[in-house]
Protein backbone atom coordinates (compact mmCIF):
# COMPACT_ATOMS: atom_id res chain seq x y z
CA UNK A 1 0.00 0.00 0.00
CA UNK A 2 1.13 3.17 -0.87
CA UNK A 3 4.83 4.90 -0.54
CA UNK A 4 6.15 6.59 1.95
CA UNK A 5 9.57 7.12 3.71
CA UNK A 6 10.66 8.71 7.59
CA UNK A 7 12.74 11.33 6.31
CA UNK A 8 15.10 10.06 3.92
CA UNK A 9 13.62 12.12 0.66
CA UNK A 10 15.83 14.33 -1.84
CA UNK A 11 14.03 17.84 -1.84
CA UNK A 12 14.13 19.46 -5.21
CA UNK A 13 15.91 18.25 -8.85
CA UNK A 14 12.58 17.19 -9.34
CA UNK A 15 12.60 14.61 -6.33
CA UNK A 16 9.85 14.27 -4.11
CA UNK A 17 9.47 16.78 -1.22
CA UNK A 18 9.04 15.66 2.15
CA UNK A 19 5.73 18.81 1.37
CA UNK A 20 3.95 16.11 -1.28
CA UNK A 21 3.79 13.00 1.00
CA UNK A 22 1.24 14.28 2.58
CA UNK A 23 -2.30 13.06 3.20
CA UNK A 24 -3.91 15.43 0.12
CA UNK A 25 -2.82 12.34 -2.30
CA UNK A 26 -4.41 9.85 -0.67
CA UNK A 27 -7.54 11.88 0.04
CA UNK A 28 -8.92 12.36 -3.35
CA UNK A 29 -9.73 10.50 -6.56
CA UNK A 30 -6.94 8.70 -8.97
CA UNK A 31 -6.59 11.67 -11.92
CA UNK A 32 -5.45 10.95 -15.59
CA UNK A 33 -1.73 10.69 -15.85
CA UNK A 34 -0.35 10.86 -19.50
CA UNK A 35 1.25 7.94 -21.46
CA UNK A 36 3.82 10.08 -22.92
CA UNK A 37 3.81 8.12 -26.08
CA UNK A 38 1.77 7.42 -28.84
CA UNK A 39 0.79 4.39 -30.44
CA UNK A 40 -1.00 3.58 -33.95
CA UNK A 41 -4.52 1.68 -34.20
CA UNK A 42 -2.52 -1.31 -35.50
CA UNK A 43 0.02 -1.29 -32.20
CA UNK A 44 -2.72 -1.21 -30.09
CA UNK A 45 -4.60 -3.90 -31.34
CA UNK A 46 -1.71 -6.34 -31.58
CA UNK A 47 -0.72 -5.30 -27.94
CA UNK A 48 -4.33 -6.53 -27.27
CA UNK A 49 -4.00 -9.36 -29.26
CA UNK A 50 -0.97 -10.42 -27.28
CA UNK A 51 -2.62 -10.19 -23.82
CA UNK A 52 -4.89 -13.03 -25.01
CA UNK A 53 -2.73 -15.13 -26.08
CA UNK A 54 -0.02 -14.33 -23.01
CA UNK A 55 -1.38 -13.78 -19.93
CA UNK A 56 -0.68 -10.88 -17.61
CA UNK A 57 -0.59 -11.39 -13.80
CA UNK A 58 0.35 -8.64 -11.50
CA UNK A 59 1.70 -9.57 -8.56
CA UNK A 60 1.06 -6.88 -5.66
CA UNK A 61 -2.21 -4.73 -5.89
CA UNK A 62 -5.13 -3.79 -4.00
CA UNK A 63 -7.98 -3.54 -6.74
CA UNK A 64 -11.06 -1.76 -5.52
CA UNK A 65 -9.07 -1.20 -1.73
CA UNK A 66 -11.27 -4.32 -0.28
CA UNK A 67 -9.11 -3.95 2.84
CA UNK A 68 -10.63 -0.10 4.12
CA UNK A 69 -14.22 -2.60 4.73
CA UNK A 70 -14.91 -2.71 8.27
CA UNK A 71 -11.55 -1.50 9.51
CA UNK A 72 -11.86 -0.24 12.97
CA UNK A 73 -10.19 1.95 15.13
CA UNK A 74 -8.57 4.11 12.74
CA UNK A 75 -6.63 7.32 12.80
CA UNK A 76 -8.72 10.43 11.54
CA UNK A 77 -6.76 10.71 8.04
CA UNK A 78 -7.14 7.07 7.51
CA UNK A 79 -10.72 7.29 8.36
CA UNK A 80 -11.37 9.89 5.70
CA UNK A 81 -9.59 7.30 3.16
CA UNK A 82 -11.68 4.43 4.36
CA UNK A 83 -14.76 6.73 4.02
CA UNK A 84 -13.67 6.75 0.09
CA UNK A 85 -15.66 3.24 0.27
CA UNK A 86 -14.34 0.07 -2.06
CA UNK A 87 -15.24 -0.37 -5.84
CA UNK A 88 -14.46 -3.60 -6.48
CA UNK A 89 -16.62 -4.09 -9.81
CA UNK A 90 -15.30 -0.93 -11.44
CA UNK A 91 -11.45 -2.41 -10.79
CA UNK A 92 -12.65 -5.73 -12.22
CA UNK A 93 -14.37 -4.07 -14.96
CA UNK A 94 -10.94 -2.36 -15.45
CA UNK A 95 -8.71 -5.35 -15.74
CA UNK A 96 -11.24 -7.26 -18.08
CA UNK A 97 -11.40 -3.95 -19.96
CA UNK A 98 -7.36 -3.82 -20.08
CA UNK A 99 -6.86 -7.44 -21.06
CA UNK A 100 -5.28 -8.27 -17.25
CA UNK A 101 -6.15 -12.27 -16.61
CA UNK A 102 -4.86 -11.83 -12.89
CA UNK A 103 -3.99 -9.81 -10.30
CA UNK A 104 -2.73 -9.92 -6.59
CA UNK A 105 -5.98 -9.15 -3.92
CA UNK A 106 -4.06 -7.71 -1.12
CA UNK A 107 -5.10 -7.42 2.30
CA UNK A 108 -3.54 -4.65 4.65
CA UNK A 109 -2.13 -6.10 7.90
CA UNK A 110 -1.42 -2.64 9.41
CA UNK A 111 -3.70 -0.52 8.33
CA UNK A 112 -5.56 -0.40 11.52
CA UNK A 113 -2.51 1.03 13.24
CA UNK A 114 -1.22 3.42 10.62
CA UNK A 115 -1.50 7.11 10.24
CA UNK A 116 -0.58 9.71 8.27
CA UNK A 117 1.55 12.62 8.73
CA UNK A 118 4.06 15.18 6.94
CA UNK A 119 6.32 12.14 6.09
CA UNK A 120 4.16 9.49 5.37
CA UNK A 121 2.32 6.23 6.41
CA UNK A 122 3.86 4.60 9.96
CA UNK A 123 2.67 2.96 13.14
CA UNK A 124 0.73 5.37 15.47
CA UNK A 125 0.18 3.00 18.02
CA UNK A 126 0.17 -1.04 19.03
CA UNK A 127 -2.10 -3.58 18.12
CA UNK A 128 -4.69 -3.83 21.01
CA UNK A 129 -4.43 -7.65 21.77
CA UNK A 130 -5.79 -10.39 19.05
CA UNK A 131 -6.89 -6.97 17.32
CA UNK A 132 -4.14 -7.94 14.07
CA UNK A 133 -5.30 -11.38 14.03
CA UNK A 134 -9.25 -10.45 13.73
CA UNK A 135 -8.46 -7.27 11.03
CA UNK A 136 -6.45 -10.35 9.04
CA UNK A 137 -10.04 -12.76 9.80
CA UNK A 138 -12.15 -10.04 8.37
CA UNK A 139 -9.92 -8.95 5.63
CA UNK A 140 -9.77 -12.36 4.22
CA UNK A 141 -13.40 -13.16 4.54
CA UNK A 142 -13.91 -9.58 2.73
CA UNK A 143 -11.76 -10.86 -0.35
CA UNK A 144 -12.95 -14.75 -0.43
CA UNK A 145 -16.37 -13.35 -0.28
CA UNK A 146 -15.34 -11.94 -3.54
CA UNK A 147 -14.73 -14.87 -4.96
CA UNK A 148 -18.29 -16.42 -3.38
CA UNK A 149 -19.91 -13.89 -5.29
CA UNK A 150 -18.66 -14.31 -8.46
CA UNK A 151 -16.86 -11.55 -9.39
CA UNK A 152 -13.49 -13.18 -9.30
CA UNK A 153 -12.16 -16.71 -9.58
CA UNK A 154 -9.95 -17.67 -7.07
CA UNK A 155 -6.60 -18.55 -7.85
CA UNK A 156 -5.19 -21.66 -5.04
CA UNK A 157 -2.36 -23.22 -6.96
CA UNK A 158 -0.92 -22.34 -10.70
CA UNK A 159 -3.34 -24.43 -12.91
CA UNK A 160 -6.09 -22.19 -12.03
CA UNK A 161 -5.47 -18.97 -13.70
CA UNK A 162 -5.71 -21.12 -17.25
CA UNK A 163 -9.31 -22.24 -15.59
CA UNK A 164 -10.00 -18.85 -14.77
CA UNK A 165 -9.04 -17.54 -18.35
CA UNK A 166 -11.12 -20.18 -19.91
CA UNK A 167 -14.18 -19.23 -17.91
CA UNK A 168 -13.50 -15.54 -18.78
CA UNK A 169 -13.01 -15.00 -15.13
CA UNK A 170 -10.54 -12.88 -13.54
CA UNK A 171 -7.74 -13.88 -11.21
CA UNK A 172 -7.74 -13.24 -7.80
CA UNK A 173 -4.36 -14.01 -5.98
CA UNK A 174 -4.70 -14.08 -2.13
CA UNK A 175 -2.42 -12.27 -0.56
CA UNK A 176 -0.94 -10.18 2.56
CA UNK A 177 0.62 -7.11 2.58
CA UNK A 178 2.53 -7.28 6.60
CA UNK A 179 3.41 -10.04 8.79
CA UNK A 180 1.37 -8.57 11.80
CA UNK A 181 -1.34 -10.80 11.77
CA UNK A 182 1.13 -13.77 11.83
CA UNK A 183 2.26 -12.39 15.61
CA UNK A 184 5.48 -13.98 15.21
CA UNK A 185 3.48 -17.61 15.35
CA UNK A 186 4.74 -19.68 12.35
CA UNK A 187 1.89 -21.83 12.45
CA UNK A 188 0.02 -19.07 11.38
CA UNK A 189 1.13 -19.80 8.41
CA UNK A 190 -0.94 -22.69 7.58
CA UNK A 191 -3.78 -21.17 9.01
CA UNK A 192 -3.43 -18.13 6.14
CA UNK A 193 -2.57 -20.76 2.70
CA UNK A 194 -5.90 -22.92 4.31
CA UNK A 195 -7.28 -19.68 3.83
CA UNK A 196 -6.41 -19.16 0.31
CA UNK A 197 -3.36 -17.07 1.31
CA UNK A 198 -0.74 -17.64 -1.22
CA UNK A 199 2.12 -15.09 -0.79
CA UNK A 200 2.78 -12.44 2.09
CA UNK A 201 4.98 -9.04 2.26
CA UNK A 202 6.42 -10.16 5.82
CA UNK A 203 7.10 -5.88 6.71
CA UNK A 204 5.05 -3.13 5.71
CA UNK A 205 4.90 0.39 7.41
CA UNK A 206 5.35 -1.24 11.54
CA UNK A 207 7.99 -2.88 12.16
CA UNK A 208 6.40 -6.33 13.41
CA UNK A 209 7.99 -9.61 15.39
CA UNK A 210 9.54 -10.53 12.15
CA UNK A 211 12.25 -7.66 10.99
CA UNK A 212 12.93 -4.29 10.66
CA UNK A 213 11.21 -1.79 7.67
CA UNK A 214 13.02 0.07 5.16
CA UNK A 215 11.29 3.14 5.88
CA UNK A 216 12.08 3.38 9.79
CA UNK A 217 15.28 2.80 12.09
CA UNK A 218 15.91 -0.71 13.13
CA UNK A 219 14.73 -2.22 15.99
CA UNK A 220 16.08 -5.96 15.32
CA UNK A 221 18.59 -5.47 12.54
CA UNK A 222 17.53 -8.07 10.37
CA UNK A 223 15.53 -10.96 10.22
CA UNK A 224 14.59 -12.28 13.84
CA UNK A 225 14.45 -15.70 14.60
CA UNK A 226 10.65 -15.21 14.48
CA UNK A 227 11.26 -14.38 11.41
CA UNK A 228 13.18 -17.35 10.15
CA UNK A 229 10.94 -19.60 11.55
CA UNK A 230 7.97 -17.61 9.04
CA UNK A 231 9.91 -18.06 6.05
CA UNK A 232 10.41 -22.32 6.99
CA UNK A 233 6.94 -22.01 7.69
CA UNK A 234 6.10 -20.18 4.25
CA UNK A 235 8.18 -22.53 2.11
CA UNK A 236 7.16 -25.68 3.86
CA UNK A 237 3.60 -24.57 2.86
CA UNK A 238 4.83 -23.34 -0.69
CA UNK A 239 3.81 -20.07 0.05
CA UNK A 240 5.78 -17.11 -1.73
CA UNK A 241 7.90 -14.55 0.51
CA UNK A 242 7.86 -10.58 -0.75
CA UNK A 243 10.56 -9.00 0.80
CA UNK A 244 9.46 -5.11 -0.60
CA UNK A 245 8.99 -2.97 2.41
CA UNK A 246 11.63 -4.56 4.19
CA UNK A 247 14.96 -3.41 5.26
CA UNK A 248 17.60 -4.69 3.21
CA UNK A 249 19.18 -6.69 6.13
CA UNK A 250 16.36 -7.99 6.71
CA UNK A 251 16.20 -9.08 3.13
CA UNK A 252 19.36 -11.05 3.35
CA UNK A 253 18.35 -12.72 6.34
CA UNK A 254 15.17 -13.92 4.24
CA UNK A 255 18.09 -14.98 1.41
CA UNK A 256 19.82 -16.43 3.71
CA UNK A 257 17.30 -19.07 5.39
CA UNK A 258 14.81 -19.49 2.56
CA UNK A 259 15.09 -22.71 0.04
CA UNK A 260 12.72 -21.21 -2.23
CA UNK A 261 13.20 -18.00 -4.49
CA UNK A 262 11.91 -14.71 -3.44
CA UNK A 263 9.29 -11.83 -4.38
CA UNK A 264 10.07 -8.18 -3.53
CA UNK A 265 6.59 -7.19 -5.47
CA UNK A 266 7.06 -3.58 -5.94
CA UNK A 267 10.08 -1.48 -5.51
CA UNK A 268 12.93 -0.14 -8.45
CA UNK A 269 16.53 0.58 -8.04
CA UNK A 270 18.93 3.30 -6.48
CA UNK A 271 21.26 4.23 -8.81
CA UNK A 272 23.44 7.78 -9.81
CA UNK A 273 20.03 9.24 -10.97
CA UNK A 274 17.99 8.31 -7.68
CA UNK A 275 21.12 7.96 -4.39
CA UNK A 276 18.30 8.35 -2.25
CA UNK A 277 14.70 7.30 -2.48
CA UNK A 278 12.17 6.07 -0.26
CA UNK A 279 11.58 1.98 -1.13
CA UNK A 280 14.17 1.45 -3.42
CA UNK A 281 16.45 -1.31 -3.22
CA UNK A 282 20.47 -1.03 -3.76
CA UNK A 283 21.32 -2.86 -7.15
CA UNK A 284 23.38 -5.40 -5.32
CA UNK A 285 20.97 -6.59 -2.93
CA UNK A 286 18.43 -6.46 -6.58
CA UNK A 287 21.15 -9.03 -7.91
CA UNK A 288 20.95 -11.42 -4.91
CA UNK A 289 17.65 -11.76 -5.12
CA UNK A 290 17.16 -12.59 -8.79
CA UNK A 291 20.27 -14.69 -8.38
CA UNK A 292 18.54 -17.14 -6.40
CA UNK A 293 15.95 -17.60 -8.80
CA UNK A 294 13.52 -14.51 -7.60
CA UNK A 295 12.27 -11.09 -9.30
CA UNK A 296 11.29 -7.40 -8.86
CA UNK A 297 8.38 -5.98 -9.75
CA UNK A 298 8.03 -3.01 -12.05
CA UNK A 299 6.30 -0.50 -9.56
CA UNK A 300 4.04 2.51 -11.08
CA UNK A 301 4.99 4.56 -8.55
CA UNK A 302 5.20 8.81 -8.69
CA UNK A 303 8.44 8.72 -7.46
CA UNK A 304 10.77 10.48 -10.19
CA UNK A 305 8.81 9.52 -12.85
CA UNK A 306 5.17 11.14 -13.90
CA UNK A 307 4.05 9.24 -17.33
CA UNK A 308 3.70 5.73 -18.56
CA UNK A 309 6.48 6.02 -20.44
CA UNK A 310 8.63 6.89 -17.48
CA UNK A 311 7.53 3.46 -16.30
CA UNK A 312 8.80 1.90 -19.72
CA UNK A 313 12.12 3.15 -19.29
CA UNK A 314 12.15 1.71 -15.49
CA UNK A 315 11.37 -1.55 -16.85
CA UNK A 316 14.15 -1.72 -19.10
CA UNK A 317 16.49 -0.69 -16.51
CA UNK A 318 15.45 -3.48 -14.95
CA UNK A 319 15.53 -5.87 -17.04
CA UNK A 320 19.37 -4.61 -18.22
CA UNK A 321 20.24 -4.95 -14.30
CA UNK A 322 18.66 -8.09 -13.68
CA UNK A 323 17.84 -10.46 -17.12
CA UNK A 324 14.35 -11.05 -18.71
CA UNK A 325 13.80 -13.87 -16.42
CA UNK A 326 14.10 -11.92 -12.65
CA UNK A 327 11.44 -9.01 -13.67
CA UNK A 328 7.31 -9.35 -12.77
CA UNK A 329 4.20 -6.46 -12.83
CA UNK A 330 3.90 -5.25 -9.17
CA UNK A 331 1.38 -2.40 -9.92
CA UNK A 332 0.33 -2.10 -6.07
CA UNK A 333 -2.78 -1.02 -7.98
CA UNK A 334 -5.61 1.41 -6.44
CA UNK A 335 -3.21 1.91 -2.74
CA UNK A 336 -0.15 3.47 -4.68
CA UNK A 337 1.22 6.91 -4.40
CA UNK A 338 1.02 9.05 -7.64
CA UNK A 339 0.79 5.94 -10.24
CA UNK A 340 2.02 6.58 -13.46
CA UNK A 341 -0.42 3.88 -14.46
CA UNK A 342 -3.66 4.31 -12.25
CA UNK A 343 -6.27 2.02 -14.27
CA UNK A 344 -5.81 -1.55 -15.40
CA UNK A 345 -7.26 -0.14 -18.77
CA UNK A 346 -4.16 1.08 -19.48
CA UNK A 347 -2.32 -2.09 -19.63
CA UNK A 348 -2.51 -2.87 -23.24
CA UNK A 349 -0.34 1.02 -23.95
CA UNK A 350 1.92 -0.67 -21.40
CA UNK A 351 2.49 -3.50 -23.61
CA UNK A 352 2.19 -1.69 -26.89
CA UNK A 353 4.86 0.63 -25.23
CA UNK A 354 7.59 -1.94 -24.27
CA UNK A 355 6.96 -3.68 -27.78
CA UNK A 356 7.52 -0.74 -29.33
CA UNK A 357 10.69 0.58 -27.67
CA UNK A 358 11.87 -3.39 -28.92
CA UNK A 359 11.46 -5.78 -26.19
CA UNK A 360 10.78 -9.22 -27.91
CA UNK A 361 7.31 -10.69 -27.50
CA UNK A 362 9.08 -13.12 -25.11
CA UNK A 363 10.71 -11.34 -22.86
CA UNK A 364 7.35 -8.73 -22.32
CA UNK A 365 5.25 -12.34 -21.76
CA UNK A 366 7.35 -12.81 -19.16
CA UNK A 367 7.37 -9.92 -17.73
CA UNK A 368 3.41 -9.38 -18.08
CA UNK A 369 3.10 -12.39 -16.09
CA UNK A 370 5.24 -15.16 -17.27
CA UNK A 371 7.43 -14.67 -14.82
CA UNK A 372 5.45 -14.35 -11.63
CA UNK A 373 3.64 -17.42 -12.73
CA UNK A 374 6.78 -19.64 -12.77
CA UNK A 375 8.29 -18.20 -9.44
CA UNK A 376 4.48 -19.46 -7.80
CA UNK A 377 5.36 -22.85 -9.62
CA UNK A 378 8.81 -23.09 -8.29
CA UNK A 379 7.67 -22.14 -4.68
CA UNK A 380 5.10 -24.62 -4.35
CA UNK A 381 7.75 -27.26 -6.30
CA UNK A 382 9.62 -27.18 -3.60
CA UNK A 383 7.56 -27.05 -0.49
CA UNK A 384 7.51 -29.60 2.42
CA UNK A 385 6.15 -33.09 0.54
CA UNK A 386 5.98 -31.69 -2.48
Amino acid sequence: MAVFSRRNILVGGGVLGAAALGGGYFLTRKKEVPIGFSLSKEELQNARAFLKKNLAFDSHAHPGRTFVKGATGLAPKLKLYKALGTFEKKAVADMKAGGMAAASFASVSDFQVLDLGDHGLSARRAFEPGEAFASYQRQIANLKALATNGLVQALYQPDDLARAHNAGAIGAWFTAEGGDFLEGKPERVDKAFADGVRAITIMHYRTNELGDIMTAPPVHNGLTAAGKAVVAAMNDAGMVVDTAHASEDTVRGVLAVSRAPVLCSHTHILGEKMPVMPRFISADLAREIAARGGMLGLWPAGLGISTLSDLIDRAFELVDLLGPDHVCLGTDMDANYKPVMETYRKTPYLVGGLLKRGMSEEDTAKLMGGNIMRLWRDVMTLRKGA
